[in-house]
């Protein structure tokens, strides 16, 4: 199994990166912020329009370290990696699979069986853990209909239907997702999902954890092999990481909502963490960004049991475990897809 590194964040505005050696310095105005050795990280991702020396993107790249470039709201906007390290057979098959829409949908379909499956008992949870605080019955009730919605999911053989049967699942999650929060709730709350621009504090910190849940599932999906822009159920788009975002479905509950649910019951992130711009955009303030980042290299610290490989692995090695997976279902090392599924 591979062995989880350092992601270096760097959330100054228009901090400079350069090469010394075999360390990261991080300038701002000429003055030196910070040095790091590279062979300690695994990702650098920098927000703001941050610049790094073709010196230091052409090391990471021959060291399989990739850095990733966002807006200081979390927004993706470029990605810099090295060679693809995935034989040509292997991808050709994913792309066979691809351009076959009804093998797409086979493929598809356990991503969302796995998004249902750990939302249903990420409600489940609730109920045992908080039963005086949310509505046992409500919460019972969209269990019930969620493991409804899992059955048909495994019925289709159509992409269509498939998103169609994802989106009644997350009508009915959504619904007592704002019941899940459990402190601040003159600051926190979640009427509805709202993406570009999020327009609450909750939606703000989802569309940020999904940002760089994205970005891991994408660099996974690129150190086994596979091409992270074609997937199955995301059609092509040019620029978007069809395949990462496939694979993270069955992961956004169970990693990222949890996650978030957590800094705001935990008060780890409160109400002065915010800003609100002319449009209505909401965006975490740069302490903010810093307090969740630092939460979130340690939730990927954390230890699990793999569901399927039966072993101990960190939270933040299941995108990768869950690629090398769907790689060999690929290959047709695997009769079927191991989707994760979390209790």
């Amino acid at each position: 199994m591979k062995k989880l590194l350092n992601t270096l964040f760097v959330t100054q505005p228009d901090v400079y990166l350069s090469l010394d050696g075999d360390n990261v310095v991080l300038l701002k105005e000429k003055e030196k912020l910070g040095r790091l050795p590279l062979h300690n990280l695994e990702s650098i991702v920098a927000f703001g329009y941050t610049g790094a020396s073709p010196a230091l993107m052409g090391y990471c790249a021959k060291q399989d370290i990739s850095i990733t470039f966002m807006t200081m709201n979390g927004s993706f906007l470029a990605r810099v990696i090295g060679k693809s390290k995935g034989n040509v057979v292997l991808r050709k098959s994913q792309y066979r699979i691809s351009d076959d829409e009804t093998l797409s949908a086979e493929v598809a379909k356990n991503f969302i069986v796995g998004k249902i499956f750990n939302n249903k008992w990420i409600v489940e949870r609730m109920t045992r853990d908080y039963a005086l605080r949310v509505d046992i019955e409500k919460f019972k009730e969209v269990s019930t209909q969620l493991s409804n919605i899992i059955q048909e999911v495994r019925k289709t053989k159509d992409l269509d239907n498939l998103r169609g049967w994802e989106g009644q699942a997350a009508i009915c999650y959504n619904k007592i997702f704002d019941q899940m929060i459990l402190q601040q709730k003159g600051y926190f709350y979640f009427h509805m999902r709202s993406r570009r621009p999020p327009l609450d504090n909750v939606n703000a910190m989802l569309s940020f954890a999904y940002t760089l849940l994205a970005n891991d599932v994408a660099s996974a999906l690129e150190a086994v092999g596979l091409d992270a822009y074609v997937g199955f159920l995301h059609r092509d788009r040019p620029g978007r990481a069809s395949l990462a975002l496939d694979v993270m479905e069955e992961l956004r509950g169970v990693y990222a909502d949890k996650f978030v649910l957590s800094l705001i019951n935990r008060k780890v992130i409160n109400e002065g963490d915010f800003s609100q711009k002319e449009n209505g955009a909401v965006i975490m303030t740069e302490e903010a960004r810093r307090k969740f980042l630092g939460a979130w290299q340690k939730k990927k610290q954390e230890k699990i049991t793999h569901p399927y490989l039966g072993e101990k692995i960190t939270w933040g090695l299941v995108p990768y475990a869950q690629s090398l997976l769907l790689a060999r279902y690929i290959r047709g090392d695997l009769d079927e897809y191991p989707v994760f599924l979390w209790k």
